[in-house]
């Protein structure tokens, strides 16, 4: 039988407390998994170490510390400030009107209120970024095909209604989150507008989504002249 040490006997116990007990509850931020161990290892034979602190300057040899501690250092890598980007900066317009997504509403954590023809792919916080990725991706081809059998050229959701309540997006309360929420679509409290974090009950729903729900659909016929003019060339 192996013997599994907890952290808190690999490092010891005030040490633990000190720097590997955060004021927040687990998910609430990103987790950090220790499989081997191998971090606590080097931490307790001496070959790193964590100091748990706020920045206050820097100084010529290194960092001071608010507590006035300074750590002395040659190098200083910066792994701080980062700032999410909602859909790799892509500007979206509908109808020659610019979206401003912080206005908007995610549609089922694929598709987002009153913008057509738009879909996208947001991961789990509190598992594998790409469980959710293939349920979206089935969904959309579910879409797709649905569309082209019934001659549809547009499919947009309709847009939350106003007194939805709304929520960020992302459930977490990382600093890099919250810096960045007003950037991006919010959710509702009730689906198909709540992004959820629970992948088994995501497995069930997501397959068997009415595809009509909340959705309106333009057919081909519909279109401008000119759009199925170039339609007509593209094809």
């Amino acid at each position: 039988m192996t013997t599994v040490e907890r952290p808190d006997q690999q490092v010891g116990v005030e040490h633990f407390d000190e720097h590997f007990t955060p004021s927040y509850q687990p998910w609430d931020q990103r987790l950090c998994v220790v499989p081997g161990g191998d971090f606590f290892r080097a931490i307790r034979s001496g070959d790193a170490s964590v100091v748990t602190d706020h920045i206050d300057r820097f100084v010529e040899n290194g960092i001071r510390l608010k507590s006035g501690k300074v750590l002395e250092a040659d190098v200083v890598v910066s792994a701080t400030g980062l700032s999410l980007l909602a859909f790799g900066g892509l500007e979206l317009s509908v109808d020659g009107r610019p979206v401003d997504l912080g206005d908007t509403v995610a549609y089922r954590g694929l598709m987002l209120g009153g913008v057509p023809n738009f879909a996208y792919c947001i991961g789990y916080t509190n598992a594998s970024w790409t469980l959710r990725a293939d349920l979206s991706s089935r969904y959309v081809c579910r879409l797709l095909g649905y569309m082209e059998r019934r001659g549809y050229a547009s499919a947009v959701p309709t847009a939350a209604a106003a007194g939805e309540s709304r929520r960020p997006l992302l459930d977490l309360t990382s600093s890099y989150v919250l810096r960045s929420a007003d950037r991006f679509p919010k959710q509702g409290e009730r689906n198909p507008w709540a992004v959820r974090q629970n992948y088994l009950v995501d497995t069930l729903s997501t397959a068997r989504a009415d595809l009509r729900r909340h959705m309106t659909f333009t057919s081909r016929s519909a279109l401008p002249a000119r759009s199925t003019a170039l339609e007509e060339i593209a094809s």
